[in-house]
């Protein structure tokens, strides 16, 4: 429980910095406002085209009115030999002004623009190209700071094609008209003040129940335990889901492997550092009841062999324990030369090989063969190999450490050792595993060491037999191309 608290306690304050910093956003919300946003951007331009619809609308009837008038007033005008005027049967005001709620003005003029009869306030206009006969046409325009609709036709004053023409003009201010659009307006807007918010509330609960499978998911796995990693049952889980889940569960399953790996190794570990302990216990106590200095002398030197050996067995774990921790899976990456850090180990590695009487040599191709790697886990890994291969070769023997560059960076470890059984070369890469009649004291962590820190550099290593006779040659392959700026298993 106190660990599951410290979880909790993790993830809010986790939740909280994430919102300071903006990092965290709401699912819920996005989807809310891709789905409202489109909404709120189309009911403006919605009004804008129920505006337009609804002063065509108000037109129309109006327009045709006004064209029985114009066609009307057109009737009336009668032509007295080159003279134009207009025979009205009553009064004009009674027949074009007995309108309440506008102003309508009338005019007819002859060819040369003069009025003949009616008001001047209405514009001239020029005729059309194609004139067809009975043919009203519309125009907006402005009177006395009103804007007015004016349907107007030409007419000609004889039968004749070329005969002059005579221009009859109605114009009426838009008051009926703006009131009628409004009302189009006004009938189609006003529901929809009541269906947007109306749907934004449908949009809510929908989205609502939509992600009330993520909180189930999220009840679900708040109430397993620490240690329960068992995978969670996709039955009943939205296809959308599903592949989440999938990956989670196969997460789970590499966190389980690596949790069991690491149980293991421990596991391992306290078996391999009981021996030597127990050992060297045994000889201080032997050395301790020793009266002679010969036997006391030997005593200590086997205290300081098994020293040794537990020291490098301590090294040994706290290096593949370096190489695979979870608190350590991210190295600095730096561009390495590997051809430089095989000769300094040989060097270092140099007086070993002389003490056995072995030719340790170096065959590089005289060129800077650059990898991107971490240089001390490198290190590590070309000294575990070479300084396998000086333990296993016998005295007089030869190891050898060779570079090749192709479309990949090639190191090569060749020893005149007796060499690696077939059936033993992948499993000396297990941990603690040694190979049987070697006649040799180790960890059984050299191998793995170098395997762990080949696979964290994308590196392939193997072990194969040396074709010019007895002995083994330890391959590592690196990709040159490798440019991350960080090296992790996470990758």
């Amino acid at each position: 429980m106190a660990v599951a608290s410290r979880a909790e306690r993790a993830a809010k304050s986790a939740a909280k910095e994430g919102r300071r910093s903006g990092q965290f956003n709401s699912l819920f919300g996005e989807i809310l406002d891709w789905m409202l946003a489109p909404l709120l951007f189309l009911w403006p331009i919605s009004i804008i085209v129920t505006h337009n619809v609804a002063d065509n609308i108000a037109n129309e009837p109006y327009d045709r009115a006004m064209a029985e008038s114009v066609r009307t007033l057109a009737r009336l005008v009668v032509l007295d030999g080159s003279k134009v005027h207009v025979d009205f049967p009553a009064p004009p005001r009674t027949l074009f002004r007995a309108d309440r709620d506008d102003t309508v003005y009338y005019q007819v003029a002859d060819h040369q623009g003069e009025v003949v009869a009616g008001d001047w306030e209405i514009p001239w206009t020029a005729p059309p190209i194609r004139l067809l006969p009975d043919d009203v046409l519309y125009r907006d325009a402005v009177i006395h700071g009103e804007e007015v609709r004016i349907a107007y036709q030409f007419m000609r004053a004889y039968p004749e094609p070329s005969s002059p023409l005579v221009l009859v003009q109605i114009a009426e201010t838009r008051n009926k008209r703006a009131e009628l659009a409004s009302r189009v307006v006004t009938g189609v807007l006003l529901p929809q003040f009541a269906i947007i918010p109306l749907a934004v509330i449908l949009v809510w609960v929908g989205l609502s129940r939509g992600i009330s499978p993520l909180n189930r998911l999220q009840s679900v796995i708040r109430r397993r335990r620490p240690t329960d990693l068992a995978p969670i049952s996709t039955a009943g889980v939205p296809e959308e889901l599903r592949p989440l889940i999938v990956a989670f569960n196969e997460m789970m399953a590499r966190l389980e492997e690596n949790l069991q790996a690491q149980q293991r190794f421990i596991a391992d570990a306290a078996h391999q550092m009981r021996t030597p302990l127990t050992g060297l216990r045994m000889q201080t106590e032997l050395a301790l009841n020793e009266t002679d200095p010969d036997m006391l002398h030997e005593a200590l030197t086997r205290i300081a062999l098994s020293t040794q050996r537990a020291s490098h067995l301590i090294n040994q774990l706290l290096t593949l324990a370096r190489a695979e921790s979870s608190s350590e899976k991210i190295y600095a990456v730096d561009r390495v030369d590997l051809e430089m850090l095989v000769r300094e180990v040989a060097l270092d590695l140099y007086p070993r090989a002389q003490a056995k009487d072995i030719d340790l040599g170096v065959e590089d191709t005289g060129w800077p063969l650059l990898i991107d790697g971490n240089p001390v886990l490198l290190r590590e890994m070309i000294m575990n190999l070479m300084d396998n291969a000086i333990k296993y070769t016998p005295e007089g023997g030869r190891v050898t450490a060779r570079t090749q560059a192709t479309e990949f960076a090639i190191l090569e470890i060749e020893d005149t050792g007796a060499g690696i059984p077939e059936e033993d070369r992948e499993r000396v890469f297990e941990r603690f595993y040694r190979v049987l009649g070697s006649g040799e004291d180790g960890s059984g962590l050299g191998l793995p060491i170098v395997r762990e820190i080949a696979e964290l550099h994308r590196a392939t290593v193997t072990l194969n037999p040396s074709p010019t006779g007895p002995g083994t040659i330890a391959q590592v392959i690196f990709p040159r191309s490798y440019t991350r700026r960080v090296l992790s298993d996470d990758d």
